[in-house]
């Protein structure tokens, strides 16, 4: 995956309403523990070689880069939601995703992971099919996996496994905003198979 050596977690945030502005975390497996709480992180550089963002936080991502150091097929995210009722979840607005490495952009760790790219540049190291079930074909049902108007060479969708959600504009338009304080990524409303979802954040 890149350098030797298992988790060194270079940063871990549990605590609610926490803002992060330019910073920078570096490291290699498991650099940033998004634990729990409400978190922002705005032009950011988050590094490392896999899992990297990983945790149950409900939190943005917004103008940060996401960089991969790995050296072969990794992962970017590990969400870890449980159950649908949990609003956590990971949403990457106005990101690039950029670095080396084949990159899933997050795989089931738990059952009900929710993962939403929109407005991101997603370089040639994101692996075509995007998304992985690690595994577990069960979870592809309670996964919540979605992009919105991402562009760049790793973004097209041709290839992207069947359970991502493609969202559409209705659905992706509280994402225009930095200053949304809500992300709606499936409303049955809209046709979006699974309808209903819904992420919350600051």
């Amino acid at each position: 995956m890149g350098a030797k050596g298992g988790q060194a977690v270079a940063m871990r945030i549990s605590g609610d309403k926490a803002a992060f502005y330019g910073c920078r975390f570096l490291g290699f497996q498991d650099t940033l523990c998004d634990d729990k709480g409400r978190h922002l992180f705005k032009d950011c550089f988050i590094q490392g070689t896999v899992d990297f963002i990983f945790g149950n936080g409900r939190s943005i991502y917004l103008r940060c880069e996401i960089n991969s150091v790995a050296d072969g097929t990794t992962y970017i995210t590990a969400q870890a939601r449980t159950t649908i009722a949990d609003k956590s979840g990971f949403a990457f607005v106005h990101c690039q995703v950029t670095g080396t490495g084949s990159a899933y952009l997050s795989r089931a760790w738990k059952k009900s992971s929710r993962v939403v790219f929109a407005y991101t540049y997603m370089g040639s190291l994101v692996n075509p099919r995007g998304w992985d079930d690690k595994g577990f074909p069960d979870r592809q049902r309670t996964v919540f996996y979605g992009e919105y108007k991402c562009m760049g060479p790793g973004a097209a969708t041709n290839h992207r496994v069947h359970y991502v959600k493609l969202l559409t504009d209705e659905q992706g338009k509280d994402m225009a905003s930095s200053s949304s304080k809500a992300l709606k990524p499936c409303e049955a409303d809209v046709g979006c198979k699974g309808g209903g979802d819904y992420i919350v954040f600051l």
